[in-house]
């Protein structure tokens, strides 16, 4: 009998394809996992700074632009144009990265003294109370709570509590040099009377303001400015009638922003 040619048929795996659930997949997660220690180590490496040097960093940052214009000064950085108590100790090229706390008009040794001026004297008045930076310099506002007022309706007297939270700013700023500018404002709920509308109402608030400055001994030749903006600068822009909306702000002004 003729013996019938087979056909056999061999199936091949091939290797190197993982198909849908390949290796790329790990690589992705390598990567994932990595960035996840990155930023773990950097919330650690926070967490072991002291606030002050968090302050200063965070000045820098919200503050420093490499699109404006830096003056060109022998022997220093970028970042000696900063404030803050961060000291780095790097030299590059002979430029000392630092930030200086030396300075006792600079916005981080301000901010540092009034907050913690304000925690210790002012701890039931915190929530009315408000230090941040400005491009001008260090600003201190003073806000209006529900049943916590800073003035009397209508009116350009100052409260106790006003006069208490002005004696404390008083006292943090007397030894400094920095020029101050005063701005009242007010909520845009309306007021106005025979003679009087929140533009006149915010700016005897200012002055009544510089008033109590200058009772608690601050140099009046210090006062470079006393303004009144009504409800154009809103705190709450969101709700323009927020009561957080009336206060009196004090600004002191960068040494370059004040001569």
């Amino acid at each position: 009998m003729e013996e019938r040619s087979r056909v056999i048929i061999k199936k091949v795996k091939k290797k190197g394809h993982e198909g849908h659930h390949g290796g790329s997949w790990k690589v992705a997660y390598a990567d994932f996992v990595t960035a996840l220690m990155a930023f773990f180590l950097l919330l650690w490496l926070l967490s072991m700074i002291s606030p002050e040097k968090r302050i200063a960093l965070s000045e820098y940052f919200s503050s420093f632009s490499l699109l404006q214009d830096q003056p060109q000064q022998s022997g220093t950085s970028v970042l000696d144009r900063s404030s803050g108590v961060l000291e780095m100790g790097k030299t590059v090229k002979k430029e000392s990265y630092r930030i200086s706390s030396d300075d006792p008009a600079s916005p981080g040794s301000i901010v540092r003294k009034m907050r913690a001026a304000i925690n210790e004297k002012l701890q039931a008045m915190q929530n009315q109370v408000f230090v941040d930076t400005t491009k001008e310099g260090v600003r201190v506002q003073i806000v209006d709570n529900e049943g916590s007022e800073i003035f009397e309706l209508g009116s350009d007297q100052p409260t106790t509590k006003a006069i208490e939270i002005i004696k404390v700013v008083s006292d943090t700023i007397r030894d400094k040099p920095n020029r101050i500018v005063i701005e009242g404002h007010t909520d845009s709920a309306p007021f106005k009377t025979a003679q009087i509308t929140n533009w006149e109402l915010s700016t005897s608030r200012a002055s009544a303001a510089r008033r109590e400055l200058e009772k608690n001994g601050i140099d009046p030749d210090r006062i470079a400015k006393v303004v009144g903006y009504a409800d154009k600068d809103l705190f709450i822009k969101e709700n323009p009638r927020d009561l957080r909306n009336r206060r009196i702000s004090f600004i002191l002004l960068k040494p370059e922003e004040g001569e």
